[in-house]
């Protein structure tokens, strides 16, 4: 089991608060939060030890080009791809813009 840290700039605060997928599942948790202004934080809990490169680069992707709300992320891991990785996060960020 490891834990990795990530940093990004962003905007203001995000709305609302949201939980999407289920680590039980074999799939992963994201949990969504508002976080202080100008910092978007990931908090990742994966069973894939080695691994902080492919986080790296699929958050790079998935906030390249644009100013993220300011969040706190939190991600619980049971090995899952990158592409479900992005789409789980992709879910939860439309659900706080809906919000």
């Amino acid at each position: 089991m490891e834990t990795l840290s990530f940093e990004f700039p962003a905007g203001q605060p995000g709305r609302g608060r949201t939980l999407v997928g289920c680590v039980g599942s074999g799939d992963l948790e994201v949990l969504i939060e508002p976080g202080p202004a100008g910092t978007l934080s990931i908090a990742v809990q994966t069973s894939v030890d080695g691994s902080a490169t492919r986080w790296q680069q699929v958050f790079a992707r998935i906030f390249e080009g644009r100013t993220a709300p300011a969040l706190r992320i939190d991600i619980h891991d049971f090995g899952a791809t990158p592409g479900v990785v992005r789409l789980r996060l992709e879910q939860g960020l439309e659900e706080i813009d809906h919000d």
